[in-house]
């Protein structure tokens, strides 16, 4: 009698928290943004729908920008931001059931945390990749305060990502000249070795060598160049951000 009473209890328990989890209003199709926060400006806001509605129509991989004021305004108080993210992915169906490439880029403003979520079809390959960005990008322009500028650096490079393109990295600190020495140096040994091997007419390893250097060099170039057509579909996609998709492919968390 008593472990009945117990299930019925949970089972209640579970149905009252689970009507009081909410989400922030649906955006329209190709909106891509629901700042709830206000931490965005109308400038930062214009270039990330552009730069959402090319992604969308070459690649069609949605990006949705969120932003809200804590998780606790919409009965989530205490969650993991990833847990929210993933439940508000899903909710709205972001992506496709046959091309699952959505992102979700959530920003609790007073949980202080900040999720990308993505759709099922990434399977956990960008997951370093996006880290990265939260670590380097986003998180750091919060701290300074900066949360308009670290949400659109954060978009741009998504939209690398899903473009199958180097996402952009913050400035690098000066590179010390010992690096140029060595460089300058390399290139003097490579080309003394080679006028060396054509003077003396030398076969053999020597030769052997430098055609694995180039088969190498030539290795990357082409994965470079074919690197680019990965990541979406293009055609000129026509329709909008939600299709029936649903998270669980990864993504990253951080704080500040």
């Amino acid at each position: 009698m008593k472990t009945t009473v117990l299930l019925v209890a949970v089972f209640l328990s579970n149905a009252v928290f689970a009507q009081q989890l909410t989400y922030p209003p649906k955006p329209g199709e190709r909106d891509f943004i629901v700042d709830e926060a206000k931490l965005i400006s109308t400038a930062d806001a214009t270039k990330i729908k552009e730069i959402c509605d090319k992604l969308l129509t070459d690649k069609k991989v949605p990006i949705l920008v969120v932003t809200i004021p804590s998780m606790a305004k919409y009965g989530a108080a205490g969650w993991d931001i990833a847990a929210y993210a993933q439940n508000l992915s899903n909710n709205w169906g972001i992506g496709y059931k046959e091309w699952n490439y959505g992102i979700l880029l959530v920003v609790s403003a007073g949980d202080r945390k900040a999720r990308i979520e993505l759709g099922r079809e990434w399977n956990y390959t960008k997951d370093a990749e996006c880290q990265q960005i939260m670590n380097n990008m986003i998180v750091p322009a919060f701290k300074a305060g900066d949360f308009s500028g670290g949400i659109l650096a954060g978009v741009k490079a998504l939209d690398a990502i899903a473009r199958g393109l180097k996402s952009p990295a913050p400035a690098s600190p000066p590179v010390p000249w010992w690096h140029y020495a060595i460089g300058a140096g390399v290139i003097v040994l490579v080309v003394s070795t080679v006028v060396s091997l054509i003077q003396r007419g030398s076969s053999g390893w020597g030769w052997l060598l430098w055609a694995a250097i180039f088969g190498i060099i030539r290795y990357i170039l082409y994965a470079i160049l074919t690197s680019s057509s990965r990541g979406g579909r293009g055609g000129g996609f026509g329709g909008g951000s939600f299709g029936g998709g649903f998270s669980g492919g990864g993504g990253a968390s951080g704080s500040w």
